[in-house]
């Protein structure tokens, strides 16, 4: 299967939105999850509602709300174009955005499973000893539920990848800037005689989200043998 430059640049911007929505939504998925999993506080069920959202409702909903927080006459958008010269809306960083926000709470669910498998005696052992919580976390906690984490991740950068409907909504489809290949396979369908161009990406972009997906597992699979 041949590619032509175009495309590779569709899959390259897809690989970078993708990672970068990754990524930056590690270290607040991993708190979240840790707070689902492990804390007890009022408000804890309105926390784990609010996280699920984008699960349920409409992607465009999603990309909307997105559009009236951080567009450019957005609450934030506004204050950030302003004071900082920092954009999202109709830019990579915009789909990013976009892509982190309705993989997260995939990305949250498996780190939480992978918190909530690690023994809390071990943990209590640790603290019984001097520990402090944030080092117990550190050292016990997170290395114990890596493989949840990776496997919550590469779940989450799957999703990224194919993500269409908010981002779409959010920072539009704009040829070499916003469209990704979810949104350049909607082109090339829409497109007369784009039929050929669009297989290609469809069997592209199943691969790309495969290949994630079975790393994911393999994870999964080889933490269950170790607990074993």
């Amino acid at each position: 299967m041949s590619l032509s430059a175009e495309e590779l640049s569709i899959v390259w911007l897809s690989l970078k939105v993708a990672l970068v929505a990754t990524f930056a939504s590690a270290i607040p998925a991993i708190a979240v999850a840790w707070l689902l999993a492990r804390g007890r506080f009022w408000g804890r069920t309105a926390l784990n509602v609010l996280v699920h959202i984008p699960l349920v409702v409409p992607p465009v909903v999603t990309g909307y709300v997105l559009l009236r927080v951080f567009g450019r006459r957005g609450t934030i958008g506004a204050w950030l174009e302003q004071y900082l010269g920092f954009q999202f809306s109709f830019r990579w960083t915009g789909a990013a955005l976009a892509a982190a926000v309705m993989a997260f709470p995939l990305v949250v669910r498996a780190i939480r499973l992978g918190i909530e498998q690690v023994d809390r005696k071990v943990e209590e052992s640790a603290a019984t000893l001097g520990a402090s919580p944030w080092w117990v976390f550190l050292t016990i906690t997170l290395p114990l539920a890596l493989p949840g984490l990776l496997a919550g991740l590469l779940i989450g950068f799957a999703k990224a990848l194919g993500e269409f409907g908010a981002t779409i909504t959010f920072v539009s489809n704009i040829p070499g800037e916003t469209q990704t290949l979810a949104l350049a396979i909607y082109t090339q369908i829409e497109r007369p005689g784009g039929e050929a161009a669009a297989t290609r990406l469809i069997w592209l972009s199943v691969a790309l989200s495969v290949l994630a997906l079975v790393a994911s597992e393999l994870m999964i699979r080889s933490r269950q043998r170790s607990d074993a």
